[in-house]
């Protein structure tokens, strides 16, 4: 698939290490959808049933992108948690119809890095996407909720937290 720039389009990018951890002390999660480098052979996140609590960073092409959304909430119907880490796009009607009225969304002050081979085939720890990103959350059932101003502070607290130590070094 190719990106908005014609080039080839490569959405295997690593969440920052920082974001899971933060989330995962939070939420516990026992499945993740779509793991990087998975190989789609063995099973589709697409076609089978989610864990309990799920983290999501889904591939972000214009297609996969709104299919994992639109999973996540059919799993929240059922249920299920799910977390998901997405580029903060809200001109599309996924977001109106789904998202805005069923989640809970965190924006993320500033764009985050993800590592991963760019599109000139250079493998990055720095690489940031064209937008910035958003916590999406979807509370299934027994699930604390979370106040989205405590959520909102304990990311980007840690965002800014990581940026100072890099700085530092």
């Amino acid at each position: 698939m190719k990106n908005r720039d014609g080039l080839e389009n490569n959405d295997n990018w690593k969440t920052p290490t920082w974001l899971y951890e933060v989330l995962d002390n939070l939420f516990y999660f026992n499945f993740d959808p779509c793991p990087l480098y998975h190989d789609l052979r063995q099973w589709n996140g697409l076609e089978i049933d989610w864990g309990y609590c799920n983290f999501v960073n889904p591939p972000y092409n214009r297609i996969d992108k709104p299919r994992f959304i639109l999973k996540a909430y059919d799993e929240y119907k059922l249920g299920k948690t799910s977390v998901l880490l997405l580029p903060a796009a809200t001109g599309n009607n996924v977001y109106h119809d789904v998202l805005r009225p069923y989640a809970d969304i965190i924006p993320i002050r500033g764009r985050i890095s993800f590592e991963g081979v760019n599109t000139q085939g250079d493998f990055v720890t720095t690489g940031k996407g064209k937008s910035d990103s958003m916590i999406c959350v979807f509370y299934g059932e027994n699930m604390p909720q979370y106040k989205t101003e405590y959520l909102y502070n304990l990311i980007n607290t840690a965002k800014h937290e990581r940026s100072n130590t890099k700085r530092k070094r």
